[in-house]
């Protein structure tokens, strides 16, 4: 098998099936797994107290809201950084 050599500068890829894939999106496809698979398997129901009221709520949906609300945090900080 003939190993492609890549400019100096490009990001570092793995071939999967015959694709060029990105360490980087391999490693988010892992850890969005991860997460997933952690979030199925938290079912049970906790309470959770706010400023004001307590709610009683499935945890596998609070766990669902932090990660999208850690996703969104991090795409916008990731967002502003790349900008000049």
């Amino acid at each position: 098998m003939a190993r492609k050599e890549s400019p100096p500068h490009a990001p570092s890829t793995v071939t999967v099936k015959g694709r060029d894939m990105r360490l980087r999106t391999i490693g988010f496809l892992v850890l969005a797994a991860l997460a997933i698979w952690f979030i199925a398997a938290n079912t049970g129901s906790v309470t959770i107290r706010l400023w004001v009221s307590t709610v009683t709520l499935p945890l596998w949906s609070v766990l669902t809201v932090t990660l999208l609300v850690g996703f969104a945090l991090g795409m916008y900080i990731a967002h502003r950084r790349a900008r000049p």
